[in-house]
């Protein structure tokens, strides 16, 4: 049976060093890795950047058959206020602003950012789900 997590995060990457830089840039730490990677640990998890060409090799497709999926990556935050420095510092970062700051109709405030290459990142602040000290996050909260 599969354990409900997920381990890593890879993207493919048409620019290595742009992407590295972007999330660096973030606040982000590299961690050391083989030759044609870059990680970055998360709690829990580890982002990966690898690219574009390479992953459709190791998956044996062709470049063009890798589509492009959609997707969004979460970060959320501890207060309402932290969004938007968040969407600041990624577009200081290289990356673009596609929806500013603003409350949702399910009670929550969020925006998103996407990355040099245009992966999507929404960043939110639920406060029916709490992050953990450690800044886990849990659909229902932690507490």
């Amino acid at each position: 049976m599969m354990e409900q997590r997920i381990s890593l995060i890879t993207l493919g990457v048409s620019d290595i060093g742009l992407m590295a830089d972007f999330y660096t840039a973030l606040g982000w730490s590299r961690v050391d890795t083989q030759d044609g990677v870059v990680a970055f640990d998360l709690i829990g998890q580890t982002l990966g950047l690898y690219p574009m060409q390479a992953l459709a090799d190791d998956l044996g497709l062709a470049l063009e058959d890798l589509g492009r999926g959609a997707s969004t990556f979460g970060y959320n935050v501890r207060e309402k206020a932290d969004v938007a420095p968040i969407l600041g510092a990624a577009e200081a970062a290289g990356g673009k602003v596609v929806k500013a700051a603003q409350d949702v109709f399910w009670g929550g405030h969020h925006g998103y950012f996407a990355d040099p290459e245009g992966n999507i990142w929404e960043v939110a602040h639920n406060p029916f789900s709490p992050l953990a000290a450690n800044g886990a996050f849990c659909w229902n909260g932690h507490g």
